[in-house]
């Protein structure tokens, strides 16, 4: 709508954008003014010199006549009287005899024979190509008009009459003529009246109407008498003006009849002093068919106007530079379509930028709308220096940046809104992600509520047992779990569901559940049946096909029997104080719980040696990583483990120096999955020492284990662990 608003302003309301146009016109003028290339019109300045050794003005017309016939005797083209001169010569003989009053009689006679100023210079100029100043009046005057016969052609219509009533010509009521005696004389009459806009003159009326009569400008009369035409026509289209013909030559005119001047800057080449004139003191060449304006330029006399160049110039050096124009053809044209163009150009760059504005950022808008004002006013410049074309590049430029301003505000205010917008859903995500927070502590608490507490099974100087679990994010899927099925037998299991998060924690409980419950319904439970039974009731209910790792054992504490079964968990490790150092589980095993249907799972048995220290960790320690992507590892756990074998520490101490190892190797990186450790030291039969204080001046030596059970070399304390497929690590 505002694109449409300012495109209709640029086509249809000059009026409105004029002073900016004109301004830009005149910016082309000053930056690239006309260079002068030839001078057919001379200016003879009745300037302060000649007032200086003639008097003040007005002169005697006797003086103004000689100054024509020394004009006249160089041969000029055509002589142009800049002067207005309606009222008799007052300093005429017989204007004096009024004002000196009566005298001798043969004084009377004399002076009555003499002929009047005014006859002077009427015969000075019936003997030049003369053409006479007429000043247009907005009433009427009562004076007498001469102008050359006009004929009017009218290209649109068949009647020019119709045509010349509808022409947009400038017209007057009345004229300021000089004279009678004087004007009759004449060769031609021009018109010097231009109207300045703003105080500048920029452009000069070719021709004009006074009440009913065509008449031509100064510049254009003396151009006639110069050619010898005896009449102008006038070539018209409808309404508009398309020039006035001299003879063969058609001058171009705008759609007024006006005439839009190409300025120089001021040269002093124009001017000849009327004293250098009057006293010979000027080559007749000067002069000779050279289009002479005679004109008052002496300070406080003449007429001074700004031009669009920047400087002031007298009303003789305006006409001068027009009959300049008119004889090198250099008359600057506004085309009639030029505003369809401008607003079309300017429709064309608001498009664009209204498209860009919002897709790319507001520096890159910006671009846009400076790379279009560039367009326009380098396209109109261009068109200005070589074409002399003037197309206004100032108001769609303006327009082109109201566009952007609106664009602007009404981006900032989407913004604004959208911003707030924004506002509104992050606090709403806030809440969210409160009530989710508080849920997921809530979640944790009851997760970590769940998980037994070594206190639960009471003091037992046979055992020594500590467990954590870290969760990688609010809750994890890593299981522990231990109890008492007896007084002589201990039950612990450690699971870990494939993944973490809230799902795996919620299929850790279940399953956690769900095993212990198998295990309780079971009077002497085997490990190998009680992992087939879990696997029967976790996969009962499993949608999401999620499966679970799991290492079961029993722990007879007066005997140190340890059976087991390890459905896909990682292979414990076993720490002996005092024999074959670190080892690792590495049979009774098989495929996670859920993985394979009925799948029929073989326990398995070893003997532990009082002070052995069993641990029971989850995948997400050996494949901690660090922020360089290296994994913890199996040999890294079991070096720590075997740097605390000369001195057993409880339990809880194990677990905390895994953990914090685990933590110092991580570096802060994100965990990739849930940490859960269970670390188990048997310190024998009841009667054993008490935790933490196993002697080692009875070590046991074995060559070999039984039970599945792969050691390390006890003469070099090297420890070489094995995995479940038998590989080194």
């Amino acid at each position: 709508m505002l694109v449409t608003a300012l495109a209709l302003l640029i086509v249809l309301a000059p009026r409105l954008t004029a002073p900016l146009r004109e301004a830009w016109f005149d910016a082309c003028q000053a930056l690239s003014p006309r260079v002068v290339t030839a001078m057919p019109a001379v200016v003879v300045a009745i300037d302060g010199p000649s007032l200086a050794a003639f008097g003040r003005w007005p002169w005697p017309r006797s003086l103004l006549a000689e100054l024509v016939d020394r004009v006249n005797g160089a041969g000029p083209a055509a002589l142009g009287i800049d002067i207005l001169m309606p009222e008799p010569d007052p300093l005429s003989p017989e204007e004096l005899r009024q004002w000196r009053g009566a005298g001798p009689p043969a004084r009377h006679r004399e002076q009555a024979e003499w002929p009047t100023n005014d006859a002077l210079l009427a015969r000075a100029l019936a003997a030049a190509p003369a053409v006479l100043a007429v000043a247009g009046l907005p009433e009427r005057s009562g004076r007498s008009l001469r102008s050359p016969p006009f004929v009017v052609q009218d290209r649109a219509a068949a009647s020019a009459a119709d045509g010349l009533a509808a022409a947009r010509i400038e017209r007057f009521a009345g004229a300021l003529t000089s004279v009678d005696a004087v004007d009759r004389v004449a060769r031609g009459w021009g018109l010097v009246s231009a109207d300045p806009v703003g105080g500048v003159i920029r452009r000069v009326p070719l021709v004009a109407e006074i009440d009913g009569t065509l008449i031509g400008a100064l510049a254009i009369e003396m151009f006639r008498v110069a050619a010898g035409a005896t009449s102008l026509r006038l070539v018209l289209s409808g309404p508009t003006v398309d020039g006035i013909a001299v003879g063969r030559a058609l001058v171009p005119t705008e759609a007024d009849g006006g005439a839009r001047v190409y300025f120089s800057r001021r040269h002093a080449g124009r001017f000849v002093s009327a004293l250098d004139v009057l006293e010979d003191r000027v080559d007749p060449e000067r002069l000779r068919q050279k289009l002479v304006l005679v004109a008052v330029t002496g300070l406080g006399l003449g007429e001074v106007h700004a031009t669009p160049v920047g400087e002031r110039m007298p009303g003789s050096e305006i006409h001068a530079q027009l009959l300049e124009n008119l004889y090198d053809g250099t008359l600057l044209s506004r085309p009639s379509w030029g505003p369809v163009l401008e607003a079309a150009l300017f429709a064309l760059l608001a498009t664009l930028l209204i498209v860009a504005t919002p897709a790319w950022a507001p520096r890159h808008a910006l671009w846009v709308a400076v790379g279009g004002v560039a367009i326009l006013l380098a396209s109109g410049y261009a068109a200005f220096r070589t074409q002399r074309l003037l197309f206004d590049a100032a108001t769609p430029s303006l327009a082109l940046l109201l566009v952007f301003g609106a664009l602007l505000v009404a981006t900032l205010a989407e913004a604004t809104r959208h911003r707030r917008s924004l506002e509104q859903v992050l606090q709403r995500q806030r809440e969210h992600n409160a009530r989710i927070a508080g849920e997921l502590d809530a979640a944790r608490r009851i997760q970590t509520a769940m998980l037994p507490r070594a206190e639960s099974l009471g003091p037992d100087r046979r055992l020594d047992l500590a467990a954590a679990m870290l969760p990688a994010r609010e809750v994890g899927g890593d299981l522990y779990d231990f109890f008492r099925l007896d007084e002589r037998r201990l039950f612990f299991l450690v699971g870990d569901v494939a993944g973490k998060g809230l799902s795996a924690s919620i299929f850790m409980a279940v399953s956690k559940a769900l095993y212990k419950s198998a295990t309780l319904r079971m009077e002497t439970p085997d490990l190998g049946t009680l992992m087939a039974a879990a696997n029967a009731e976790v996969s009962r209910d499993n949608p999401e096909a999620l499966f679970v790792t799991a290492f079961a054992a029993i722990l007879d504490l007066d005997s140190g029997t340890l059976a087991y079964c390890n459905a896909g968990h990682e292979n414990p490790f076993r720490v002996d104080p005092v024999g074959a150092g670190v080892l690792r589980i590495t049979d009774g095993d098989g495929p996670p719980l859920c993985a394979v249907d009925a799948f029929a799972y073989r326990g398995a048995r070893l003997q532990l040696e009082p002070g052995e220290l069993l641990c029971v960790v989850s995948d997400g320690v050996t494949e901690a990583r660090n922020p360089g992507g290296d994994l913890y590892g199996s040999a890294r756990l079991a070096a720590v483990l075997h740097r605390g074998r000369e001195a057993p520490v409880a339990a809880g101490a194990v677990v905390a120096t895994l953990l914090a190892d685990v933590a110092n190797f991580a570096a802060g990186a994100e965990p990739a999955d849930d940490i859960t450790v269970l670390a188990l030291r048997w310190n024998g039969p009841s009667a054993g020492p008490a935790p933490g204080q196993v002697g080692r001046s009875e070590p046991v030596k074995k060559s070999s284990r039984a039970g599945g059970v792969q050691g390390a070399n006890d003469a070099t304390d090297e420890t070489y662990l094995l995995d479940r497929r038998g590989g080194s690590e």
